[in-house]
């Protein structure tokens, strides 16, 4: 799918959910928050959902936790706005900044496999425990379900801490939820680097001819 095609689709996807009213959440919010980044990227970062600046801003991650997020992916090698696609597993702002109800995951979950299957990324990094149950169905700890990919329909998932829980440990020990950040993020930026090399080398290697 060509660039242009994806960017329609997105926006059709986009428009469609902004008028959504499948749970009580489109009663409380300023306006949905879709997503941002490449639509072509191969690396997608997936959130809980949209807090106060991103409901009134229209973008995911735009407050103090997404500040850190462009911070930390820049010392990774990343840009936000070529390397990643971003957004949330809901995309409207729950009252208070509470976690998200089952229900209201639930409910918002086909906006997100919709983002997925048309930007098609090779690998996803969950950021959070609630991206994590949405899209691998896994409950618990984030602490026991990071620091490796988990496999799921050709992709690559890795659970990453949000940025938001990051904002309340400022340590930077070596085992602290930080520098454990910094290296999956490391790792994200290794696993791209390593595709592209499978790419240039394909595209290096002569066609055999009958």
């Amino acid at each position: 799918m060509s660039l242009k095609q994806t960017e329609a689709l997105l926006a059709e996807l986009a428009q469609q959910c902004s008028n959504c009213q499948a749970c009580p959440l489109a009663q409380e919010r300023f306006q949905v928050v879709v997503g941002r980044g490449n639509p072509k990227a191969r690396l997608m970062l997936i959130g809980e959902a949209p807090g106060q600046k991103e409901d009134l801003c229209g973008e995911p991650f735009r407050g103090r936790a997404g500040q850190l997020l462009e911070q930390m992916l820049e010392e990774a090698g990343l840009c936000s706005s070529n390397d990643l696609y971003i957004c949330n597993v809901i995309k409207c702002r729950p009252p208070g900044n509470r976690k998200p109800s089952n229900t209201e995951i639930s409910q918002c979950l086909p906006w997100l496999v919709g983002q997925i299957e048309l930007i098609n990324p090779g690998l996803v990094l969950l950021a959070g425990a609630t991206a994590v149950r949405a899209v691998l169905g896994i409950k618990g700890k984030l602490g026991l379900q990071r620091g490796h990919w988990h496999q799921k329909q050709k992709r690559l998932y890795r659970a990453i801490f949000h940025p938001s829980y990051l904002l309340r440990f400022p340590s930077l020990a070596a085992d602290s939820p930080r520098q454990l950040t910094r290296q999956d993020l490391s790792e994200a930026c290794a696993q791209l680097r390593k595709g592209d090399e499978m790419c240039h080398g394909l595209a290096r290697t002569p066609a055999n001819t009958p």
